[in-house]
């Protein structure tokens, strides 16, 4: 099976596609890679990993690869989260990353997150060259190099570190530490077993909060459960929440670079409302301008408030890449897509779930005022909207292209009561209704699985538009 990129790298089943040998050819192409830039013995990489089912030792056959074409490798000394390493990155004035990790997807899966040397994720055109690269030395029969681990690290090739530190350094220059801490604030932080784990620990240990953490001890399977701060997979967060009377409850996927909530009822606040909340309070409370970049499936409450604002908005397809490009062109205020990937200015063009939450806790501890409010507050300016995803698992492989174009040619007239205006093709199929609403279908780029998206103006809307993507999509 050839291998490929998906909107943020290459993931698959382990023992499966995911095998040592795979990760060792696809190791020493990244290798050709980088030594085709002409930074010869110069050049240095930051390899990191999750909490996975042999990540670590993952990591360290890509750390032998890179050591055995000359490439001083930094590994970290344990798991870390995806932002921390990214910014490793830059902070190391290296020229790429890799991250073993399969992020949110299921415990069956690992994966390998590529960065480039501005400290996101590669991009597209660097990913196809590098897929060239491994197709050119499978056609050879070239296999890759490698140096013993324990004579890597005797002649500095690869060097163990800490990533922590220098990127909690970075992200409280981004927050308001004394704001966090004068709002003295009751937090439960829900690792979900992922990297992420003892961040916002680290994070808040000289502020005023009081911080319980949930979730954190090393649990390769993650407990049976998907690690996506999704509503579904965060009960024991709601459990933790009731129990300490806590004021919010953050929850961080399996390496840390998406962000999920829970207000002190334990109602779940989607990435949606993350962002429409940390938009307002950056434009209207640190004065900040900037364009906006939302991906394709990302709630349109963010237009609503940048055209108020008078913003540039952009959109993309899905992948946090796409708006990373964005950050790399122009001054962007803050960007952010439906998974929990989020990024603002002054920092990586990278998600970073971690940033996220000590963000929200700045804007509750500014407003003096419970998660729930906000949320009420924020649909009041910008909805009122509901939201939804529904996975679809494929039984067979489905062309993306033929899909679109079917969905495409076939587009109704009208979905749920409401006109079709628009039909959108940046990623899937998306339906654009008359009244603001949509319905977005699309095959996930890292999973056997059909995502059908939709906002609307109510719950019993948002079901409707999902029954019929479900039903056109199968």
């Amino acid at each position: 099976m050839p291998i490929r990129f998906g909107t943020d790298g290459w993931r698959a089943v382990i023992s499966d596609t995911f095998t040592f040998e795979n990760l060792r050819i696809i190791s020493q192409a990244i290798a050709d890679y980088i030594l085709e830039q002409d930074h010869g013995n110069a050049a240095e990489v930051i390899v990191g990993f999750d909490t996975r089912f042999l990540s670590d030792r993952y990591a360290r056959e890509v750390a032998r690869v890179m050591a055995g074409n000359g490439v001083v490798a930094h590994l970290t000394r344990a798991d870390a989260p995806t932002p921390a390493v990214s910014y490793a990155v830059v902070e190391k004035h290296a020229l790429a990353g890799v991250m073993i990790t399969a992020s949110h997807n299921p415990p069956r899966y690992n994966g390998l997150k590529l960065k480039a040397s501005f400290g996101g994720s590669a991009l597209p055109e660097q990913a196809r060259q590098i897929e060239a690269l491994l197709e050119r030395n499978q056609l050879e029969g070239r296999g890759p190099n490698l140096m013993d681990y324990d004579q890597a690290l005797a002649q500095g090739k690869i060097r163990r570190f800490d990533p922590a530190w220098a990127y909690y350094q970075h992200i409280s220059s981004l927050v308001d530490l004394d704001c966090i801490s004068n709002g003295e604030l009751r937090v439960v932080a829900d690792a979900m077993y992922g990297s992420g784990r003892g961040a916002f620990r680290d994070l808040l240990s000289r502020t005023r909060c009081e911080l319980y953490d949930i979730r954190g001890e090393m649990n390769p399977g993650f407990g049976g459960i998907h690690p996506e701060p999704m509503a579904h997979y965060l009960q024991a967060l709601v459990a933790a929440i009731q129990a300490r009377h806590a004021d919010v409850g953050l929850a961080t996927d399996g390496d840390a670079d998406r962000i999920g909530a829970m207000d002190a009822s334990g109602s779940f606040v989607d990435s949606h409302h993350i962002f429409a909340l940390l938009l307002r309070y950056l434009v209207e409370e640190r004065g900040w301008s900037g364009s906006v970049v939302r991906s394709v499936s990302t709630t349109q409450m963010v237009d609503r408030l940048a055209q108020q604002y008078g913003l540039p908005l952009r959109e993309t397809p899905v992948g946090f890449n796409y708006i990373a490009d964005y950050m790399l062109c122009e001054d962007v205020l803050i960007g952010g897509e439906e998974s929990g990937g989020l990024s603002i200015k002054g920092h990586i063009p990278e998600g970073d779930g971690i940033l996220m939450g000590m963000l929200l806790l700045e804007v509750m501890a500014h407003a003096k005022a419970p998660l729930s409010e906000l949320v009420k507050d924020i649909q009041r300016v910008a909805g009122p909207t509901c939201y939804a995803r529904r996975d679809i698992p494929l039984k067979r492989p489905v062309a993306k292209s033929e899909m679109v174009k079917r969905l495409a040619d076939g587009a109704p007239a009208s979905v749920a009561g409401e006109s079709v205006v628009s039909i959108g093709l940046l990623d899937g199929v998306k339906y654009g209704l008359a009244d603001g609403s949509w319905l977005l279908i699309r095959p996930s780029g890292t999973e056997p699985l059909l995502r059908v998206y939709a906002e609307g103006r109510s719950s019993s809307q948002v079901d409707a538009l999902l029954a019929y993507g479900g039903q056109v999509a199968s």
